[in-house]
Parts: C-alpha cells; sequence; structure tokens
C-alpha cells in the first residue's frame, strides 16, 4: 500500500480554556492550561495514521525540548518520522485560546517549520513520487508550497492543500491541486471576498482547480468538481467539546478514503464522521479517532 507522505508543520500547542476567548485588550481569567503536539501537518499525519494508512511526515522540529516531544508524539501515534530533519532554534508553537462553546482563537510562531525547504525536499523527490497523495498546508514557506506544487503536476500525484493560514497564492499554483479544502472564511478569502458559495466554487474552478472541498463546520462540507458535480454532506450532530483540529482531521480522514478507492462522496462522509469525533475530545491529535470508531459511527447514522 503507497503511503500517504505529509509536507507540513509541527508545533507544540500551548491551550488555554476560558469562558470566552478575549477581545482586543481584554484580559480573560483561563480555566486550565494544557500542552498539545500539534501543527497542522502533524495533525493530519497523525489522523491519516490513527485511520490504519501509512504516512510519512516531511518537517523539522527545532533543538529543544519541545522538538523532542513533537517527534516522539508522531511516532507514539505509528507515523513514520525517519525523514523530520532537527535544525539550530527552537520549534514552532501555537498558543491557542478555546472558550465554553468549543471554538477557538489561534496564534501561530512557525520556529523550525520555516525550514522546511525545497532544498530539504529535493532530498525526498523518490518518496514523494511515489505516494498515493500529498498533504500539504501554508505553515511552512510559500516557496515550498509552489515546489511541491509544480512537481506533483509534473508526476502525477494527487495533492491535498489545506490553504491555511489565509495567505494570497500565485494563480500558477492552483493547477496543480487535485484537492483544495478551505474552510467558509479562507474560500472567502482566496476568493476575492466574493460570498455567494456558487460563485466562488466557480471561481476556484476556474483558477485551475480539480476539486473544490468547502468545510463548512456544523454545515457539514460541500464538494465540487470541476466537472460539474456537486455533492452536499451534512455533518454529524454531536456534543462539541473542542473543535480544535477538526479540519485536519476531516483532511486526513478524505484523503485516507480517496486513497482506498471510495468514490468522493463516500470519502466526504467518512471524513465527516471523523471529524465529528474529534470536536467530542480535547486537544489535537489526542481528540482524532481510529477507523473502528469512525465505522461505528457511520454505521449508526
Amino acid at each position: 500500500m503507497k503511503p500517504i507522505v505529509v509536507v507540513g508543520s509541527m508545533n507544540m500547542d500551548l491551550v488555554s480554556r476560558s469562558p470566552r476567548i478575549p477581545k482586543p485588550g481584554e484580559t480573560v481569567i483561563g480555566r486550565d492550561f494544557h500542552t498539545y503536539s500539534g501543527g497542522k501537518g502533524a495533525n493530519q499525519a497523525v489522523a491519516v495514521s490513527r485511520l490504519d494508512h501509512p504516512v510519512v511526515m516531511l518537517g523539522a522540529v527545532g533543538q529543544d525540548e519541545f522538538g523532542k516531544e513533537l517527534k516522539g508524539s508522531l511516532q507514539s501515534f505509528g507515523v513514520n518520522t525517519d525523514h523530520i530533519i532537527t535544525v539550530p532554534g527552537a520549534s514552532g508553537t501555537a498558543s491557542i485560546t478555546v472558550d465554553d462553546q468549543g471554538e477557538n482563537s489561534i496564534i501561530v510562531t512557525p520556529g523550525a517549520n520555516r525550514q522546511v525547504l525545497p532544498a530539504y525536499l529535493e532530498t525526498k523527490r523518490e518518496l514523494l513520487q511515489n505516494a498515493a497523495l500529498v498533504l500539504t498546508q501554508l505553515e511552512v514557506p510559500l516557496e515550498t508550497i509552489e515546489w511541491l506544487s509544480s512537481c506533483c503536476g509534473v508526476w502525477g500525484v494527487s495533492l491535498m492543500l489545506d490553504p491555511a493560514p489565509a495567505v494570497r497564492l500565485n494563480r500558477s499554483l492552483f493547477a496543480n491541486v487535485t484537492w483544495f479544502t478551505p474552510n467558509e472564511s479562507e474560500a472567502i478569502f482566496y476568493a476575492d471576498q466574493e460570498e455567494d458559495e456558487d460563485k466562488f466554487a466557480s471561481r476556484f474552478i476556474e483558477l485551475g482547480v480539480r476539486n473544490l472541498v468547502l468545510k463548512r463546520g456544523r454545515d457539514g462540507s460541500r464538494i465540487r468538481t470541476s466537472t460539474g458535480e456537486l455533492y452536499e454532506v451534512p455533518t454529524f450532530k454531536v456534543d462539541v467539546v473542542d473543535t480544535t483540529a477538526a479540519g485536519d482531521t476531516y483532511n486526513g480522514a478524505f484523503a485516507v478514503a480517496i486513497a482506498k478507492g471510495q468514490t468522493i462522496a463516500d470519502a466526504a462522509r467518512y471524513a465527516s464522521a471523523a471529524a465529528a469525533i474529534s470536536v467530542t475530545r480535547k486537544g489535537a491529535q489526542p481528540s482524532m479517532p481510529s477507523h473502528q470508531e469512525v465505522a461505528e459511527l457511520l454505521m449508526t447514522r
């Protein structure tokens, strides 16, 4: 079975819980504090591994205790960490506030993630060429994403891009993206503030994206393909505890389902079930479900 390869960030999540997310200039007393291994890249790698698909992580950690913990955490979840590099300086961190409704606010400090550069990926060319899919995000340098997009286009390897945090992208990059997976606010940003879903879906197809996977939180997901197909997939109703990494869980699960040959509709339903389970638990990686848990939820709904 070909592995899924994730190119992305690894961050130590510093999570505070409080009644509400502070407004600018406001101080709010927190209820508790925990640290969790995270980063959008690492989260997606763990999501894939938890669902019983082989996965390789490509990224960088710093020469600090966080770096050791981040790598060790991935190993504990069964992620192949043999190709991760250790660089001078600090590892990436994310300061996260979660409110009583389970919503979150996040500040990411990249640290070692800035060293995930094309020169490093050049040494992993054979691994990338033989991937079932390549997953990436925007918490590593943009030049790396552009290199990856160009190479995947040449190799014919499916590339899934989670465009977060939202930054301006070169138009040429979109043409090599097989799966573009923004949430609603990111979709509006990339579509130049167009708020009509049908219009901005068409906009992405015009840019060259082959499949738009719009993640809409409580409203489920909506998928539009370049061949005109439209899929509306509702979410699973659950009691929300923490939405951190729900989108990463969705991406990892969707990638696993596609790699195993499921239809787009079935893959989206599988991903929705995985994401629904994740929001019922605290933390990022610890919240991610096993394949068995997802299968059981799918059988009941």
